[in-house]
């Protein structure tokens, strides 16, 4: 932004912003504005907005321009100005206390930031309760100061590092009765003031958060009493139940630590016990949100005494009646309250599953059961409903999350059980058709759990299913064909039943509900019983041929494809070639006739389907062939090598369909291996054409499979390099664009694939190249790059390439490499370690330091001495302190990393001291 703007600009643009009817003129307002949010000008017009307080607009534009600025651009402000920061965003927030409750708490945010920014602001929580707790009218402001506090001081948005952290959790902790005690004061005078009551619990509830709460103060505060009395009356209005919900919810979170908090978790405890009756009410009175709110809080009740319970079950802490307000949750008949125990369900089976005391797992088992029960209860469709069951809707979810969840506990009550019960409920009965489907479905969830080696009653059922008559209700089908498909190790030790399956799977393909999980069983039983299936192959060939006569999903028809190819592997050598060709031949033929059709006939020209059904062919086309032997595959994508090129030259300009080419390509010379070099030439000619004009990155990656493939062949070793050279000139000047790292990580992630590669297979190829050090320093700068997928690549190629000079794998040569390695490093050594520190300091996340880890550990294996000068060279230039004047990291810090680091015996180490190390700058 050139120039210091008007304030009536300012004004105009907020008000566009918020009342342009035109939508254009809507986003250039939020363009400009976020422009000045950037520049240095923000300050003092956000000052200035908010000292006019014109109207709510302009001065909430103002009030998160503040926050904003504090959080990401407080360097800019001279340190002898903080002071008067402060001051003025006091002055602010007092005299717009009754503006907008939005820009109230922007403003308490920004004051919060600034508190924990501000290093020389001590002791503020003192200095803002003793300023304003006497001042009623203040109060509002004061609660949402102190709610925000505690909140931001793990907040991302604020980089003030690990010491500073601890330094104000400390302080946070010393002032904590100070806040308790004003809280309690506030309750005291708020009577029945439902506003002020709601601002008490979520600041409590946010110190518990925090934890630095006093556990032996809090167990007999009468805020606790408080929250337990708001809970228990019928009356309490829903947006003070939440409020008090939500506080008793981070009280029990914050004391998962029982033994150090015994006193505070026993009368939490004891207090939760006392909400039973108040749910039963809510439930009488048909008040979802109370419901929910109750529910939550048994669920944290159970998830923090876990340990308790499971140890120490109906003793104590680890009373089972905990459980027992779950299960009476769970018999609620909204799904939606029994899915908030999901999470504690699975973390007691895992539990469980460590423990292999039968007795404990005697006590639990009828409380599984009971929930299993419950479990398939609420997975009944309505009696009216009509049609299959949804799978993508929040109901066809939440049944997802059912089979998931009884998958893990199923174990607890035995898989064989469960099923014989539920299948004797469906034998022995005349249950209606939503609870046959529901069982069903349960059954599903479990088949595959069972030893399937003579079982009677496997047999039993899988009879039972393909013998329903086509008069019951079409969910009843279309889940007992789900069935089918789960049970496909019953079909394959059961052959006698494959004809009578694929015959009820087929008519089930044939009607339209049912196609797409028809084709997904028949897809199951392909995988697994394809020697049996192998007799049935012309039959599946038949329907490859008629696919789009079903009315099936693309990732069904691409599934049944799939199945065909894992049969067609399993044929003799001498079939598979013809067998292929066929399966081909129709994806084939409509390449063509895409390819052959007027431009201008307003038909699809789309040939993405095609492509993605010949790349599963391809892909899962494995047959088992002899060193010497011809591969079966060769000569039919050979045959097809023309169309897919064509394919791709008409649709060059197109990223969507071009990357469907090469993934069908990528998959046809995996299949074939060595028997595609006679592509080699014409395909890598065509790729470096297209990508000169068109910078599809999907092209890198299929020069990565190519390299993976030939590069240790040494006739093609100079044809890659060339491949290699020709596609970097475009990447590296489409990279050098402004902000072009972060603008195509696609393009970084596949380039550092392909040159991964030539490290793997051909290192001293690339090593000796022109194009080296480039590749190189395009690698240091990459390591900044905060992409998960990008940064991986480039971390793998470093540690790789370094790897090489270390790791004897391939002896020829090792000299050579080593030398090769030495000269790079010895240019750019220096510069990657000081690039890596500075990433991990101020780039990366967390998730990525063992990646950086493992280079730096190679390059300390490859020359421990001057690794370790490099490495103290890149820690001094770190900063020391932040612009607040906290300190970052201390001599002492910076002196026990570099030795943590340098004596690591074992890369983890190096990654465990950059884990604590970068906690420093977060």
């Amino acid at each position: 932004m050139e120039g210091k703007p008007g304030l009536q600009t300012v004004y105009q643009a907020v008000q566009a912003l918020y009342h342009d009817p035109d939508p254009s003129g809507k986003e250039r307002a939020s363009l400009w504005l976020g422009e000045l949010q950037r520049s240095v000008y923000a300050w003092e017009i956000a000052d200035q907005l908010l000292q006019i307080h014109q109207d709510v607009e302009s001065c909430y534009f103002a009030a998160q321009t503040m926050k904003m600025k504090i959080q990401t651009s407080f360097y800019e402000l001279p340190s002898d100005s903080h002071v008067s920061l402060r001051d003025s965003l006091l002055s602010h927030i007092q005299n717009l206390k009754d503006m907008s409750p939005v820009i109230l708490t922007q403003l308490a945010l920004a004051i919060a930031d600034l508190a924990l920014l501000m290093a020389s602001w001590k002791g503020c929580v003192q200095t803002l309760v003793e300023s304003y707790s006497n001042d009623a009218t203040s109060l509002p402001f004061l609660l949402e100061i102190l709610t925000v506090l505690p909140e931001e001081v793990h907040s991302r948005s604020l980089r003030i590092g690990a010491n500073r952290r601890a330094e104000i959790i400390q302080d946070l902790a010393y002032y904590s009765s100070t806040v308790v005690s004003l809280l309690l004061s506030c309750a005291e005078k708020a009577g029945d003031n439902e506003k002020m009551l709601i601002k008490i619990f979520k600041c409590l509830g946010s110190w518990f958060n925090l934890g630095v709460l006093d556990s032996n103060f809090m167990a007999n505060n009468r805020l606790l009493l408080l929250l337990f009395q708001v809970l228990q009356q019928d009356q309490t209005p829903t947006n003070l139940h939440e409020a008090a919900s939500d506080c008793v919810c981070s009280a029990l979170y914050a004391i998962e630590n029982i033994e150090n908090n015994l006193p505070l978790a026993t009368q939490l405890f004891q207090g939760v016990l006392t909400l039973e009756t108040a749910y039963h009410m809510a439930v009488a009175r048909e008040d979802i949100d109370k419901v929910l709110n109750y529910c939550r809080i048994f669920t944290e009740l159970c998830e923090t005494f876990l340990e308790k319970i499971v140890t120490t079950p109906c003793r104590d802490l680890g009373d089972l009646r905990t459980l027992e307000f779950l299960l009476i949750c769970a018999g609620h008949p909204q799904y939606e309250v029994v899915e908030i125990s999901f999470n504690f369900w699975y973390r007691l089976g895992e539990h469980l599953y460590k423990t292999t005391d039968t007795v404990i797992h005697s006590i639990f088992k009828p409380f599984i059961q009971r929930l299993l029960h419950a479990l398939a209860r609420h997975c009944q469709l309505d009696s009216d409903h009509e049609g299959v069951p949804e799978e993508t809707d929040d109901f066809g979810e939440f049944r997802l999350r059912v089979s998931d969840l009884v998958k893990d506990l199923i174990y607890l009550v035995g898989s064989m059980e469960c099923f014989s019960q539920l299948y004797s409920t469906l034998k022995d009965g005349n249950p209606p058709w939503e609870v046959t489907e529901a069982v069903l479905f349960i059954m599903a969830a479990i088949a595959k759990s069972i030893d399937p080696e003579n079982n009677p009653t496997l047999v039993e059922v899988l009879e039972g299913v393909v013998r329903l008559p086509e008069s019951v209700h079409i969910a009843v089908r279309y889940t007992s064909i789900e069935l089918v498909g789960e049970m496909s190790e019953v079909v394959d030790r059961n052959p006698q039943f494959l004809d009578p399956v694929l015959a009820y799977l087929m008519k089930g393909l044939c009607q339209p509900t049912l196609a797409s999980p028809s084709a997904k069983a028949i897809q199951n039983i392909c995988s697994v019983c394809r020697d049996h299936m192998a007799l049935h192959f012309n039959g599946l060939l038949e329907i490859a041929r008629s696919l789009d006569s079903f009315t099936l999903h693309p990732d069904a028809a691409v599934g049944l494809l799939k199945g065909t190819a894992l049969v067609l592997a399993r044929l003799p050598l001498e079939k598979i070639s013809e067998c292929l060709s066929e399966l081909c031949s129709v994806q084939v033929n409509s390449l063509k006739k895409l390819l052959s059709q007027d431009p201008n006939n307003g038909l699809s020209s789309d040939p993405t389907l095609f492509l993605d059904r010949l790349a599963v062919i391809f892909r899962h086309t494995n047959p088992i062939v002899e060193n010497g032997q011809t591969h079966p595959c060769q000569k039919v994508i050979h045959e097809i090598w023309p169309v897919l090129s064509e394919t791709m030259n008409k649709h060059r300009s197109d990223n969507r369909i071009v990357e469907r080419c090469c993934r069908c390509l990528r998959f046809a010379v995996r299949c074939v291996g060595k028997g595609s070099a006679s592509l080699l030439q014409p395909l890598v000619t065509q790729m470096v054409e297209v990508y000169h004009i068109h910078q599809h990155s999907c092209f890198l990656y299929l020069g990565s499979i190519l390299v993976d493939e030939y590069g240790m062949e040494e006739g093609c070793q100079q044809g890659l390099l060339d491949m290699l050279q020709a596609l970097c000139v475009p990447t590296f000047q489409l990279l050098e664009q402004q902000n072009g790292l972060r603008n195509h990580p696609d393009t970084v992630d596949d380039l550092f694939r392909l040159f991964t590669r030539f490290v793997q297979r051909c290192p001293i190829v690339l090593l000796r190249s022109q194009v080296v050090i480039h590749v190189l320093q395009w690698g240091v700068a990459a390591t900044t790059l905060d992409h998960r997928d990008a940064n991986c690549s480039v971390m793998k190629f470093l540690r790789d390439l370094i790897h090489t000079g270390v790791s004897n794998d391939h002896e020829e040569n090792f000299d050579i490499r080593k030398d090769l390695i030495q000269q790079v490093l010895a240019q750019v050594g220096l510069q990657l370690v000081s690039q890596l520190i500075h990433a991990c300091c101020f780039c990366l996340p967390p998730y990525t330091l063992p990646d950086v880890a493992e280079v730096f550990w190679e390059a300390m294996i490859f020359d421990r001495p001057t690794f370790c000068r490099w490495l103290e060279s890149s820690l001094k230039s770190l900063p020391k302190e932040i612009s607040g004047g906290a300190v970052t990291v201390t001599h002492k810090q910076l002196t026990d990393f570099h030795k943590q680091v340098t004596s690591a015996e074992e890369c983890k180490q190096v990654c465990w001291a950059l884990r604590d190390f970068t906690r420093l700058f977060r």
